[in-house]
């Protein structure tokens, strides 16, 4: 399955973005979907996940701002931003773990200004 992130852009501090995440194939048979996100200078740091079962989890960073959720119909994640501070500014990344590996998507890039 390839990724095809995309939403990014300029924000400035307590806008909101919503990113998308469109998959190649179905997502129904596919468990887990997320997203990442690295910044300038720092490691990649997951965002939040979401199974089939529409349970979803979220970095402690982002609880209660960030929202994930899917949409199977049109194979596709979302993450919906609210209240962003300049610190959510890096290049988010989608992901889906198969199993021995993970799929990536291509990032988009979040910036939020002061």
């Amino acid at each position: 399955v390839q990724l095809q992130a995309s939403g990014g852009g300029l924000v400035q501090a307590g806008g909101s973005l919503r990113l998308s995440c469109a998959a190649s194939r179905s997502v129904r048979s596919i468990n887990v979907m997320g997203w990442y996100r690295q910044a300038p200078g720092k490691q990649r740091e997951w965002v939040a996940s979401i199974n089939s079962g529409g349970s979803a989890n979220s970095a402690g960073s982002v609880k209660g701002r960030f929202t994930i959720s899917r949409d199977n119909a049109k194979d596709t994640v979302y993450l919906q931003m609210n209240s962003l501070k300049p610190e959510d500014t890096a290049v988010y990344y989608c992901y889906v773990p198969l199993g021995s590996y993970t799929t990536w998507g291509q990032g988009t890039q979040v910036t939020v200004s002061s």
